[in-house]
């Protein structure tokens, strides 16, 4: 029995240190490509040229930055061309933006509603969340008190709301103004919405969680066009509808 134990105890030993050379000619090989070891406390790299912290963030243009022996600011043809999908450059609102963009040259039309959706889909989740920190990110003073005052007179009444946004129907720039250095775009938003409010019995005191309501919308969104924060905040809310 021990010459057997001992053979079969050698076939185990060789058959281990052959399983192990082979692994080891595999896996011990570096070809200069792994990744460098994960490091929890290492902070992580933005993606180039995203600002840090935006919330409904005004993205570099084209016209930002001046090559070198020209004046600074977009050229005319320029504007025209951002201008071209979303106003007519003699009329009321063509006038408005052209002065934006050239008071900020990085304002792009189609950049910022692309941003304003974005901001439109976090406003009316982080509302029915009652997500005030979120709020006070993407809403101007004046209208985070509203929206504060509405959450809290919800939860004080033991309600809870939920909203599902289907979908942005449209989104259309519909005014634009500039006060001294202060830029306000206004859109015109048209939503397709589920919401519905409950007591604190669970029972429905407003809305239908099976109807899809068409909403119209009309925010207002603000920035200090001398700052380099990024930013626009809502300013304000209007309901068409």
């Amino acid at each position: 029995m021990s010459e057997a134990f001992d053979i079969y105890t050698l076939l185990f030993l060789v058959l281990a240190v052959v399983i192990f050379i082979r692994l080891r000619s595999v896996l011990g090989r570096r070809t200069g490509n792994e990744r460098p070891p994960y490091d929890p406390y290492t902070r992580p790299q933005p993606k180039p040229g995203a600002p840090e912290g935006t919330v409904v963030a005004l993205p570099q243009g084209r016209g930002a930055e001046a090559p070198v022996g020209r004046e600074p600011g977009p050229s005319k043809e320029d504007i025209a061309e951002r201008l071209e999908r979303y106003a007519k450059a003699d009329s009321p609102l063509g006038k408005s933006l052209t002065a934006l963009i050239k008071a900020d040259p990085s304002f792009d039309p189609a950049q910022f509603l692309d941003g304003a959706k974005t901001a439109y889909e976090m406003v009316v989740g982080a509302f029915a969340e009652g997500d005030g920190k979120t709020l006070k990110q993407l809403l101007g003073d004046d209208v985070l008190d509203g929206f504060s005052k509405a959450i809290a007179e919800r939860e004080q009444r033991g309600e809870t709301h939920q909203s599902t946004l289907v979908g942005i129907d449209k989104a259309d720039i519909i005014e634009a103004e500039l006060k001294d250095k202060q830029a306000y775009v206004t859109v015109k938003f048209v939503s397709e919405l589920i919401s519905v409010t409950r007591d604190a019995a669970g029972e429905i005191v407003d809305g239908d969680p099976k109807k899809v309501r068409e909403v119209t919308d009309i925010w207002t969104f603000a920035r200090d066009t001398s700052s380099r924060n990024p930013n626009w905040k809502l300013a304000a809310t209007e309901a068409a509808n």
